[in-house]
């Protein structure tokens, strides 16, 4: 896969250069030099790929991101460290799936890679930021999504294929990644990164409308919790089919079974908001095991929380342990489940 992809950017650029006997313009020269450097690049992953025998027995690293920015601690990253997570792991071999695609059992990888799941946690601007520029809006390159796009340009096979767990009516800019001028974000952009994420590939994630400890609650404001989170996601892309739900602080309902399955009746319009997960994502618990593994639950799917050197311990313990997951080629089950679309890689907003 990443050797096509690289090829292709390689014939594009060179057939610009070959219109005339004149030599290439500058710009030319630059598209055709950055092609050539994605092909070696392709063809360096694709050796060190070749060399891991297939384990889909292994396990697969889910990871858990929350304020992503200036500082790093234990529920932020720093963005240069963001950036660095990225590299690790695309050297490592490792490539993005989504949850609902873990869940389905597809795993999309040429022989030798391993998936690995991002989900970014409570919505906040620095996941995803707008900024306006003539008239038009643009991502900040500076936010989550500004910085993997930018990477998936230049590494080949990393596909947009991160988990968003979102909050619509949370305070202090976490409803909808910003609102009422917080971090520069207006209320009105909100459906418009929805709709942008998920054109894009990305997968859209109920994390509860305000994130609420559903410990602490009936079963009724239980499901008004989860089922309000739904409807605000349905509401800026109608017709979304919400698959995963992020349990706020790891906690649990009192009554589980309303974690996956539930309905709220709005009493303004009388409308009945029905909610059925196929996947739930606790707050912690190392790697997952592989969809392929008899105890695979998809209903309390493990995290690794991403700060210090978690990571590249986690790694370290896979290679080390003989535990990872590494994949034969192709989908583990490429009649299951249906995929989300992966909606090319542009980064000014509609």
């Amino acid at each position: 896969m990443v050797r096509r992809l690289a090829a292709a950017a390689l014939a594009c650029a060179l057939a610009a250069c070959s219109t005339s006997d004149a030599r290439p313009a500058p710009n030319d020269t630059i598209a055709a030099r950055a092609a050539a450097e994605l092909s070696a690049r392709a063809d360096s992953a694709a050796v060190a790929a070749g060399r891991r025998a297939p384990n889909e027995q292994g396990r697969v690293p889910i990871l858990e991101y929350h304020l992503v920015g200036d500082t790093e601690g234990r529920w932020s990253r720093h963005r240069d460290r963001f950036r660095r997570d990225l590299e690790i792991l695309y050297e490592r071999g490792y490539r993005p799936v989504s949850a609902a695609e873990l869940v389905d059992g597809e795993i999309p990888l040429d022989a030798g890679y391993s998936p690995v799941v991002f989900t970014f946690d409570d919505a906040s601007p620095s996941h995803f930021r707008y900024v306006e520029r003539e008239g038009r809006l643009e991502v900040d390159s500076t936010s989550v999504v500004g910085i993997w796009l930018d990477f998936a340009r230049t590494h080949p096979g990393w596909r947009n294929k991160a988990v968003f767990c979102m909050l619509p009516g949370a305070t202090h800019g976490h409803a909808f990644f910003g609102d009422k001028g917080i971090a520069g974000q207006k209320t009105e952009w909100r459906f418009a990164k929805l709709r942008f994420l998920a054109e894009q590939g990305f997968e859209l994630c109920d994390h509860t409308l305000w994130h609420a400890n559903l410990a602490k609650y009936s079963d009724a404001v239980v499901q008004e919790q989860i089922a309000r989170g739904v409807m605000a996601i349905d509401s800026a892309v109608p017709g979304y089919r919400v698959r995963t739900f992020a349990l706020p602080l790891g906690v649990w309902p009192k009554n589980r079974a309303l974690a996956r399955e539930g309905s709220w009746r709005d009493p303004r319009t009388g409308r009945v908001v029905s909610y059925k997960f196929d996947a739930i994502l606790e707050v912690a618990g190392g790697a997952n095991v592989s969809p392929s593994d008899p105890a695979f639950d998809p209903h309390s799917l493990d995290r690794i929380q991403v700060y210090g050197d978690a990571l590249e311990q986690a790694l370290e313990r896979l290679d080390r342990t003989g535990t990872r997951y590494v994949s034969g080629g192709g989908a583990a089950r490429p009649d299951s489940g249906s995929r989300l679309s992966a909606i090319g890689s542009r980064q000014t907003a509609p």
